[in-house]
């Protein structure tokens, strides 16, 4: 932990040096609210967001807030290892695998042209008494296995003993925004009809936990977070079915699959709280989670340390350093594509508006690392061969 932050309700606990004004006042905006417990966590790669900032943990007691969790409920990550070694694959191999995957999975705002099967979809909800995910599960069977835009990835990864991993960023798709607007707009309803006290214009909006409607966000968000993660298990199987038709002999380790955008029931200094990570890790004690890196550097395989003091949560990756308008505007697109080219990485950088993806835009994830080693510990660094782009 770097510095604490004092003066709200309860204290700011930063494992950064520095924050941009505008995230510490959203910070302290959450800090304020009369459920916040114990203090709020900022992780080393927060930014700006909607409501809370990208890489802070809430703790609340007795209330839960949609907008601390964001629209994309579930968003995560997932990696596996392979046994190939990079002797065994080129430039030639890997962009004739990269062009397969493309095939298979959709990208951007495309989903597949028909259902998914629905077998691999959630499992043990009962859809019916869901409002949101009823209405919008026919379009979900659409989505299922495909990676969505912005910082979405898929990549390909080799470990310091030049193992082949795979690796992919990817989250609840459209389901989970519209389940995530729908309870923003109700909690916002909720607050105004009952008088309950909000920041103005914080978007900050919530639902004691009693309420019928608190139970009926969760159990949306619930669905919304598994359908993350079998829309990542699916991308990942078809990847790895790719490998497999290209190579004789090929086998993988056990799927890692996170989330990194949820709120769950946990048990923190005595007391049970909704926690919400908007942007940050679950890392319990021995608990395996993964740390992206930004487009052409390295990523993290690691394991919890169980700090108490961080809600035992780390980072969810590098963090912005500037807007995706600011990167466009003003990175040389020119310096940005040498820079990934002189380390030999197959990029998805082809013109000015990619550039709100380039490395440039984001925060030294070595750096990161190391604010937050009482967080995690290393099993892996990764270093980038290939990305494809949402």
């Amino acid at each position: 932990m770097q510095k604490i932050d004092s003066g709200s309700k309860v204290p700011i606990k930063l494992w950064i040096d520095e924050i941009e004004e505008s995230a510490l006042q959203q910070a302290r905006n959450v800090a304020s609210f009369p459920f916040a417990f114990s203090h709020v966590a900022i992780m080393p790669d927060a930014h700006e967001g909607y409501g809370m900032p990208i890489g802070a943990v809430l703790a609340a007691k007795d209330a839960i807030v949609p907008n601390a969790v964001g629209v994309d409920i579930g968003c995560g990550m997932c990696a596996v290892k392979t046994n190939i070694k990079t002797f065994q694959i080129d430039q030639k191999i890997l962009k004739k695998i990269l062009s397969e995957i493309r095939v298979k999975i959709p990208l951007g705002f495309n989903h597949h042209k028909s259902a998914q099967d629905s077998s691999l979809m959630p499992k043990n909800f009962d859809i019916s008494s869901m409002e949101i995910v009823s209405r919008e599960y026919k379009s979900a069977l659409k989505q299922l296995g495909t990676l969505g835009g912005g910082n979405h990835f898929i990549e390909i990864q080799k470990d310091k003993n030049d193992f082949l991993w795979i690796m992919i960023h990817s989250g609840s798709r459209n389901i989970g925004l519209k389940v995530a607007e729908h309870y923003n707009k109700k909690a916002a309803k909720f607050c105004e009809k009952y008088n309950l006290p909000v920041i103005p214009k914080a978007d900050l909006s919530y639902f004691p936990i009693e309420s019928k409607e608190a139970s009926e966000y969760i159990r949306e968000m619930n669905y919304c977070i598994e359908f993350a993660f079998s829309n990542r298990k699916l991308m990942m199987n078809r990847i790895l079915e790719t490998f497999a038709e290209n190579f004789a002999i090929f086998y993988s380790g056990e799927i890692i699959n996170i989330a990194h955008n949820y709120a769950s029931l946990e048990e923190h200094f005595g007391e049970n709280v909704y926690v919400h990570r908007k942007g940050a890790t679950s890392a319990k004690k021995g608990e395996t989670g993964i740390i992206p890196g930004s487009q052409g550097t390295n990523s993290y395989i690691t394991e919890g340390l169980g700090n108490p003091e961080s809600f035992m949560s780390c980072s969810h990756g590098a963090g912005r350093v500037m807007s995706r308008k600011k990167a466009i505007k003003s990175l040389d697109l020119h310096k940005e594509v040498k820079i990934l080219e002189e380390k030999g990485i197959i990029h998805s950088i082809r013109c000015q508006r990619d550039l709100e993806e380039a490395a440039s835009a984001y925060k030294n994830i070595h750096e990161v690392m190391n604010f937050q080693k009482d967080l995690v510990k290393i099993k892996y660094e990764l270093s980038p061969l290939a990305v494809i782009k949402g």
